[in-house]
């Protein structure tokens, strides 16, 4: 943004930080750039990584490796769950991971050492290594160099010790080293999701990882058949001594059960039934039929006994008489005759009347036979009243019986509650026994029927190529390694990117108007650099000569169409447009640091100015390092410091150029000079800057850098505009910045920066897409003449 165009108390703040306004998203356009601009440095990693890839696939030795697959088979594993006590089905990750486990114990790895001999086989114990091993062995060896001698615990310094103690310890740490090499070394993975379980080892002769790789099989396969065997004999001996106790536990449980039986006369019968309760359900029964007998004898003695107490007249009406009973013969004999009579009594009455002889004869008659009828049902009664008692008296001796035998029942009841559960005791005991007994026979049975739970279904084969190292492998690995390494260089090369770099830096970190890129000088300007051209450093600018310092500082007149011309023209606009209006202006060219070029573009500038026709005073205001006037070459004997001590005009101190009528005032440097600040700031300064003016257009002011003096700040006031100089590639942006916020003054007065020494080969790599950094090869067109003038100076 373009301070210059505003009011000095109504400027907007510097941006709040460098790194711009801070963007949530990644920006790919600055990744992209950011991996152009370091393209090299990767590219150099990666070929390092290839290099050091090579160098590891020469100084690596080959490794052989051999495999064999492990099934975990559920087939066999069913004929001994068949047959055994306790399941060994394996249907859980965690049974795969525990066999894993097996596989790789201390245990199997000692019995393939001890087989195979392993810790006295020297290919197995020493195996040619790696030179990147060997560098760590050496660097081992270093560290146990300077250490003790060796102690074991509880053994002490070995070297103390006598020749066969300290060869058997040898020895003895010998296979203990082997045994952990080898369980290090083998290895043992579950295929996928299946029961297959891949045991395989690699080594560098190809012999010797096929024996290992057999004999873990086979180690494996007899560790899983002698497992089996000692869980089956040791659960034998377990059940044939539980049997003994569970035999003699069962035995004195039934013994209980009788003796309490005997003691409290809780005799059975066939069944299994207390006689107790066996004759209480005898009573009931008896009981019941009792209460049956009486209610039957009570209900015919009520009848009769209801037909007596009628009357004798009502009896022959009501004498309905069971045929079983012994007086139906005679009483059923007596109506049979009373009918007859009173039949025959009817008809006499009927014929002759009552008071016939005849009739009162069958009268008395019918009344004999009724009294004889009424007679025999009181008989009958009596006998029925003597049944019903006899009955009753039954019933009662029954339910006395009934309730005798309940309390005896009860109290029986009561005991075979204890009884019981000393008979469940004894049952569970025996049961518990026969189960054990079952289970006894069949570990007896297991330990001749060898059956383990795996079986190897691929034998372990002699390796014909070598597994490791994969040249393909080892070289893609490296090549990206090297690549992320060139990565991570680069990474950091932009972190540490704190310079100006593009015109949006200048914009954007520190709030300035962007004037224009100064390329570095030298060949072509404005086009690429012949090969072999390099920038100038400051070391090389002190080893050039005269002739080729005043060059540098005419580039804008002998190359008026170069980009460096191009720039300042630029510079010359902003500043035009800000002072317009303005009789006479004083241009500052400064910098933050030493050697960032303003001496340069202060000459170029006003040389610029100068050929255009304007008139012009370049003036040397550095008066501590005038590199201005050692630049142009100028031995005068006066300066600036002398016109102003002695109240002189820049006639008598000045230089004219007298191609462009450049007026110069030049600096000579009088020893050491501390107070050139007050100098800058005197009022003998202002009556000069005040004569000059009356003189020419632009008065353009070479100042020392701000960053190491305050000359610059002291002539501020004389000062109409500065143009800021910073190098590129050089000049920190932080640096800038604290400037400007510590001197608002002199920032408020800047109309622009231009970034200077910019190499344009480099340039178009920090430009975004679309930015006019990338155009710069179309643009170069414009910037020479057809003849192609090149500068006269090789920096």
């Amino acid at each position: 943004m373009n301070y210059a165009n505003f009011p000095l108390d109504k400027r907007m703040p510097l941006p709040n930080s460098d790194a711009g306004d801070g963007e949530d998203f990644i920006d790919i356009e600055r990744l992209l750039g950011m991996a152009s601009r370091q393209a090299k440095v990767v590219a150099v990693c990666a070929v390092i990584g290839l290099f050091l890839g090579l160098i590891y696939l020469q100084t690596t030795p080959p490794q052989y490796q051999s495999v064999s697959s492990v099934l975990i088979d559920e087939g066999l594993n069913k004929i001994v769950d068949d047959i055994s006590a306790a399941s060994t089905t394996m249907q859980t990750d965690s049974a795969i991971l525990s066999q894993i486990e097996i596989l790789t114990s201390t245990r199997l790895a000692a019995v393939v050492v001890d087989k195979l001999k392993l810790d006295k086989n020297d290919a197995f114990m020493n195996p040619p290594v790696s030179a990147l091993a060997k560098g760590v062995g050496l660097v081992r060896g270093l560290i146990q160099y300077v250490r003790p001698s060796p102690v074991l615990p509880g053994v002490g310094d070995i070297s103390k010790l006598d020749p066969a103690t300290r060869d058997a310890l040898i020895a003895s740490s010998s296979r203990d080293y082997a045994i952990l090499k080898l369980q290090n070394e083998v290895r043992a993975e579950r295929t996928g999701r299946s029961y297959v379980i891949a045991l395989g080892y690699q080594a560098t002769d190809p012999a010797l990882a096929h024996a290992i790789t057999k004999a873990y099989a086979d180690a494996y396969l007899a560790d899983q058949l002698d497992a089996s065997f000692d869980a089956t004999e040791r659960a034998a001996v377990w059940l044939q001594g539980r049997l003994t106790e569970l035999r003699e536990s069962s035995q004195a449980a039934s013994l209980a059960v009788e003796k309490f039986r005997a003691e409290h006369g809780l005799a059975a019968n066939s069944d299994g039934q207390l006689m107790s309760d066996k004759q209480l359900s005898d009573l009931n029964a008896q009981l019941i039929v009792a209460q049956a007998d009486t209610a039957r004898a009570s209900a015919r003695y009520q009848q009769y006994k209801a037909i007596v107490e009628s009357g004798s007249d009502n009896a022959f009406k009501d004498a309905a008489i069971s045929s079983d009973q012994p007086s139906s013969s005679v009483i059923a004999a007596l109506k049979t005759r009373y009918l007859t009579v009173a039949k025959r009594l009817q008809d006499v009455e009927a014929n002759f009347g009552q008071q016939h002889p005849q009739a009162v004869a069958l009268a008395k008659e019918k009344a004999d036979i009724s009294t004889q009828i009424f007679g025999e049902l009181k008989q009958l009664t009596e006998s029925y009243r003597n049944e019903y008692e006899v009955a009753l008296a039954r019933e009662t001796a029954l339910r006395a019986n009934v309730a005798a035998a309940q309390g005896k029942s009860s109290v029986d009841n009561q005991t075979q509650v204890k009884l019981r559960e000393l008979d469940q005791q004894a049952t569970a005991l025996t049961t518990l026994y026969q189960t054990f007994l079952g289970r006894y026979e069949e570990a007896a049975q297991q330990q001749s029927f060898p059956v383990g739970k795996i079986r190897i279904i691929s034998d372990a084969s002699m390796p014909m190529a070598a597994s490791s190292p994969r040249t393909i492998v080892v070289l893609g690995l490296s090549l990206v390694l090297g690549m992320l390494m060139g990565a991570g260089f680069g990474g950091l090369n932009e972190f540490n990117e704190r310079f100006f770099r593009t015109g949006e830096d200048v914009r954007d970190r520190v709030g300035l108007k962007f004037l224009g890129y100064l390329p570095a000088i030298g060949g072509k300007l404005g086009k690429e650099e012949k090969p072999g051209e390099t920038q100038v450093d400051a070391k090389t600018a002190k080893s050039l000569s005269a002739a080729e310092k005043r060059a540098r500082m005419r580039v804008s007149i002998d190359s008026p169409a170069s980009m460096f011309s191009e720039t300042l023209r630029s510079a010359k606009i902003a500043f035009d447009v800000v002072m317009e209006g303005h009789g006479s202006r004083v241009i500052g060219i400064i910098s933050v640091l030493p050697g960032e070029g303003k001496s340069t573009v202060a000459a170029n500038l006003a040389g610029l100015l100068a050929a255009n026709g304007a008139k012009t005073l370049l003036i040397d205001g550095d008066l501590r390092n005038p590199g201005l006037s050692r630049g142009l070459g100028m031995g005068a004997e006066q300066g600036l410091m002398e016109a102003v001590v002695n109240g002189q005009t820049w006639q008598s101190v000045g230089k004219i150029d007298r191609q462009t009528k450049l007026a110069i005032i030049p600096a000579v440097l009088r020893g050491h000079f501390s107070h050139t600040s007050e100098l800058l700031s005197s009022a003998g300064m202002r009556r000069f800057i005040e004569n000059a003016k009356e003189t020419f257009e632009y008065i353009v002011v070479d100042l020392p850098p701000l960053g190491p003096v305050v000359d610059a700040k002291a002539f501020a006031p004389l000062v109409d505009r500065f143009v800021l100089v910073t190098e590129w590639g050089r000049t920190p942006r932080a640096m800038v910045r604290s400037m400007l916020e510590s001197e608002p003054y002199v920032a408020n007065k800047i109309v622009g920066a231009v970034l200077n020494k910019v190499e344009l080969k480099k340039l178009a790599k920090y430009g975004s897409f679309g930015g006019s950094e990338k155009f710069f090869d179309k643009y170069s067109s414009y910037y020479l003449e057809k003849s192609e003038v090149r500068s006269k100076a090789t920096v």
